[in-house]
């Protein structure tokens, strides 16, 4: 009895040994190797790191970001202004080269425009939006509702686009405070709010672009500019922005705005660009020329 006793002792912790090294050398067993299953597959539930940056083909820095043609109403493209929840105007302003539009809210959500509606209700004037630019609004006659349902969805799509751009030339450069800075074509990427103090500078062909991704607010200073040196071209510069955009009295802007959020141009600021903004655009007496 005895004998048996003790042989049970002698054999148990070898066969405890001889388990614990089968389990831990299993393809499939226990817990221990995440990437094969386990708990959790760390190998299929990890980012995807795949670059997404193509290059310039006629130029210095990224692809441009697609918006379409200038003469499509049914992309961005055609837009000086393109909002989803409202359009105001406190006064004055004079929006040149592009046309206005909104959707998919009412055209009595475009105020202080003064407009007037044309006969056949496709579209609308107003002595702010030079002619030929028109205004144009979700309730309108059609075309106008498939062509801003259109433009709309290709702005969002747009702003995916220059979102997803990775990896950046530029993380997080001068800690979001560009005033003073000269900036050369690139991917710039912020986890931050940026703001321009003083004048910034971006310096490059008339073929090269630049993409900003903010992942929160943009504040330009009052009586400050973004300067387009060496011809540099507006149409060439996508600022695409997750929070609000604020452009302060008398400053100037330049660039397509792809805003999440609103773009708010207070009283006398100009921009050479475009506003996409996917709530509201605030204007009171500005310059806004598209590109």
């Amino acid at each position: 009895m005895s004998v048996r006793i003790w042989s049970a002792r002698l054999w148990l912790p070898l066969l405890l040994v001889a388990g614990c090294s089968d389990a831990a050398s299993s393809g499939d067993g226990g817990n221990g190797d995440l990437a094969l299953g386990g708990n959790g597959d760390l190998a299929l539930s990890a980012p995807d790191l795949t670059p997404n940056n193509p290059p310039n083909p006629a130029g210095l820095g990224p692809k441009p970001v697609d918006v379409g043609a200038a003469g499509n109403l049914a992309a961005p493209g055609a837009y000086a202004l393109l909002a989803k929840t409202g359009i105001t105007n406190v006064t004055g302003s004079a929006i040149t080269g592009g046309e206005v539009g909104l959707s998919p809210a009412a055209a009595s959500f475009i105020t202080g425009f003064s407009m007037t509606a044309d006969p056949s209700n496709v579209f609308a004037t107003s002595a702010s939006v030079v002619s030929p630019a028109k205004i144009y609004a979700a309730d309108y006659a059609v075309p106008t509702p498939a062509n801003l349902t259109s433009a709309i969805g290709a702005m969002e799509t747009a702003y995916v686009d220059a979102a997803g751009r990775t990896p950046p030339d530029h993380l997080n450069l001068s800690s979001g405070n560009l005033g003073g800075l000269t900036l050369a074509p690139g991917l710039y990427t912020w986890g931050n709010t940026v703001t321009i103090p003083s004048d910034v500078t971006l310096a490059g062909g008339a073929n090269d672009v630049w993409i900003f991704q903010i992942s929160n607010d943009v504040d330009l200073s009052s009586s400050k500019s973004v300067v387009l040196s060496g011809g540099a071209l507006a149409k060439n510069v996508f600022w695409q922005v997750a929070g609000k955009v604020t452009i302060e009295a008398n400053a100037h802007f330049a660039g397509i705005i792809l805003c999440k959020t609103a773009v708010t141009l207070q009283t006398s600021a100009s921009l050479d660009g475009r506003v996409l903004a996917q709530t509201l655009i605030a204007l009171d007496n500005n310059a806004v020329t598209a590109p």
